[in-house]
């Protein structure tokens, strides 16, 4: 059941991460909502690895503090701003 908890866990931080990052940046991205959901995950490990770098802080000091929520937030959008820059590359031709 734990391993059950932890992915509910990590889709709804992931949701809430994704959306907050989508909101805080400005501009349109066209993202489903699944990949909201996978731009908060993907969030929720930069920040934590961004703030075990400057904190020195770990999963062991809790899984669901504010703290953590930040972090993912922060994650998301730094990925969300590095994905919109290297997204803008592509142009699409028409002929």
């Amino acid at each position: 059941m734990s391993w059950i908890g932890l992915i509910i866990s990590f889709i709804v931080v992931g949701l809430i991460a994704g959306a907050v990052a989508r909101l805080l940046v400005p501009g349109k991205q066209n993202i489903s909502i699944p990949m909201t959901i996978l731009l908060g995950i993907i969030g929720s490990f930069v920040g934590g690895f961004l703030g075990y770098l400057i904190f020195h802080k770990d999963a062991a000091d809790g899984f669901f503090q504010p703290a953590g929520i930040i972090g993912s937030i922060i994650g998301a959008v730094i990925v969300l701003l590095i994905w919109l820059k290297v997204g803008g590359r592509r142009s699409v031709s028409s002929r």
